[in-house]
């Protein structure tokens, strides 16, 4: 039989860097969820993603029991990444920041697949390209 969940809790948190302190403690802690436990789970499964901002989702049981699932990194990351930036445009219309090329957004596109709603690689471009533009970076042959 399933185990009956209390919460779903979505979070940023830097890859093998989760620590009781906010935001982890701050999210967990109410639901009765030993943080510690949460983090060195965390940790452990993402020790080879430092540097890198992590989504996760956990998942609340009834009997304070959790389990988890990271997600790729944030789209808008890996393009800076990409395009060795720390940020994007304050105004994308106006100002670009940088170029990529539709092969480096291929590239993120294959790395974000899993977590995107695109059934093949060239709406996953799209998706990724979009995102591109509205941080004010120029998508380029």
């Amino acid at each position: 039989m399933a185990k009956e969940v209390k919460a779903k809790i979505k979070m940023r948190i830097p890859g093998g860097g989760a620590t009781p302190a906010p935001p982890v403690g701050s999210a967990l802690g109410p639901f009765g969820i030993k943080t510690m436990d949460f983090c060195k789970q965390f940790n452990a499964q993402t020790s080879n993603k430092k540097g890198e901002t992590v989504p996760v989702e956990v998942t609340i049981y009834k009997d304070r029991s959790f389990s988890f699932v990271t997600k790729t990194p944030p789209t808008s990351e890996l393009i800076l990444k990409k395009i060795k930036l720390k940020k994007g445009s304050p105004d994308p219309k106006e100002k670009k920041v940088g170029k990529i090329s539709w092969k480096e957004v291929e590239e993120i596109a294959q790395i974000k697949m899993p977590d995107l709603n695109a059934t093949d690689i060239e709406q996953a471009k799209k998706i990724v390209a979009g995102s591109a533009r509205s941080m004010g970076v120029e998508v380029v042959d």
